[in-house]
C-alpha cells in the first residue's frame, strides 16, 4: 500500500558533548557527524527501511545538499520524482547539540521547506494515497491543504504536530491519527503531561476536538493511545539511549508502515515502540533508524 510522506528535508549537523550549553556558554564538543534530516525525511526514511512503499513529496534548494539528499532517498527505495527544487532558496539545515545522556536541542533554518506551497503537491498522488503522513516543518497552510485533501479523498493522515503550533480545528476534525510527544501535547491542550494520568487528559481533550485516534508518545515510558473514548499505555523496550534524535520521527513512519500492512493500531503501537527504541542506541537521524531485519531480531512481532 502506498504511503505517501510530505514534509521537510533538511542536513543535519550534529554535535556531540558533555552537556548541552546555556546561553553565553562555549562547550568543546566530541564526535561531528553530518547526514540527512528533516522530520518529513526522516519519516519516509524510517518507514522505507521497514518496507514500507513510499513517496515523498518535500522542496529541496538547488544546491549540493538537495542533490545529495535526493540521491540518498532514492537509495533508500523512496519515490522522489514529486519533490521540487526551489531556485531560489537553499536546502534546509539543521543544528543540533548531543549531550552524554542522549537529550539534543536543534535549530533549523528551514530554507526551502518554509516554501512548499499547496500547488506544488500533485493532487492524483494524495487520492491514491493509502495513507499520508505529514508533519509541521513546512507551512501551515501546506499541512491544512493536505489534510482537507485527505479527507474529501477519504485517505486516512497520520499528523505529526511538531515542532507544536496552534492548531486550526478544521485541520484537527481532518486528522485522522494525532502522535504528539509530551511537550507537544502540552502546548496543543494547556495540561502539562508528565505522567500517565495527565497524559490521558491531554489525549482525551484533544480527541474532543474531532481526531478520532491520539497517540503521546512518552519517550522510554512508552505511548498512551486513545481510540473510542479507550486508552492503554503501552509499554517500550527498555534500552540505554546514545542519541534521541528523529525518534519521534521513526514511531511515525513505523506506525504508519504497520498500519499499512492492517496490523491492529494497538499492535501498530508496540512495532512503532520497538523501532523507536532501537534508534535511540544509535547516533543520527536517518542513520538511526532500523531495518526490518533489524527490528525484528531486537524484538519478536
Amino acid at each position: 500500500m502506498k504511503i505517501l510522506v510530505i514534509g521537510s528535508s533538511n542536513t543535519d549537523m550534529v554535535a556531540k558533548t558533555t552537556h548541552l550549553p546555556v546561553p553565553g556558554e562555549t562547550v568543546l564538543g566530541g564526535d561531528f557527524l553530518m547526514a540527512p534530516g528533516g522530520k518529513g525525511a526522516n519519516q519516509a526514511v524510517a518507514a522505507a527501511r521497514l518496507g514500507g512503499d513510499i513517496t515523498f513529496i518535500a522542496k529541496l534548494g538547488n544546491d549540493i545538499f538537495g542533490r545529495q539528499a535526493i540521491k540518498q532517498y532514492q537509495q533508500e527505495g523512496i519515490e522522489t520524482k514529486y519533490i521540487v527544487t526551489d531556485a531560489t532558496n537553499p536546502s534546509g539545515i539543521a543544528l543540533i547539540t548531543v549531550d552524554a545522556k542522549g537529550e539534543n536541542c536543534i535549530v533549523v533554518a528551514s530554507g526551502a521547506n518554509a516554501h512548499l506551497q499547496p500547488q506544488d503537491l500533485p493532487d492524483q498522488q494524495i487520492k491514491e494515497a493509502a495513507m499520508i503522513l505529514t508533519q509541521l516543518e513546512i507551512p501551515l497552510e501546506t499541512v491544512e491543504h493536505v489534510a482537507k485533501k485527505a479527507a474529501e479523498y477519504k485517505v486516512p493522515l497520520i499528523l505529526n504536530p511538531a515542532p507544536a503550533q496552534p492548531l486550526p480545528a478544521g485541520l484537527l476534525k481532518n486528522t485522522y491519527i494525532l502522535t504528539p510527544n509530551q511537550k507537544e501535547a502540552g502546548m496543543l491542550t494547556g495540561i502539562a503531561v508528565t505522567d500517565n494520568e495527565s497524559a490521558i487528559a491531554a489525549a482525551k481533550a484533544l480527541a474532543a476536538k474531532g481526531v478520532p485516534i491520539v497517540i503521546i508518545t512518552m519517550g522510554k515510558s512508552g505511548a498512551l493511545l486513545l481510540q473510542n473514548g479507550q486508552t492503554e499505555s503501552i509499554p517500550a523496550p527498555e534500552v540505554t539511549a546514545i542519541d534521541t534524535t528523529a525518534a519521534g520521527d521513526v514511531f511515525c513512519g513505523s506506525l504508519a508502515v504497520a498500519l499499512s500492512e492492517k496490523v491492529a493500531i494497538k499492535d501498530a503501537v508496540k512495532f512503532a515502540n520497538a523501532a523507536a527504541a532501537l534508534s535511540v542506541t544509535k547516533m543520527g537521524a536517518q542513520t538511526s533508524a532500523p531495518t526490518r531485519t533489524d527490528l525484528e531480531k531486537f524484538a519478536a512481532f
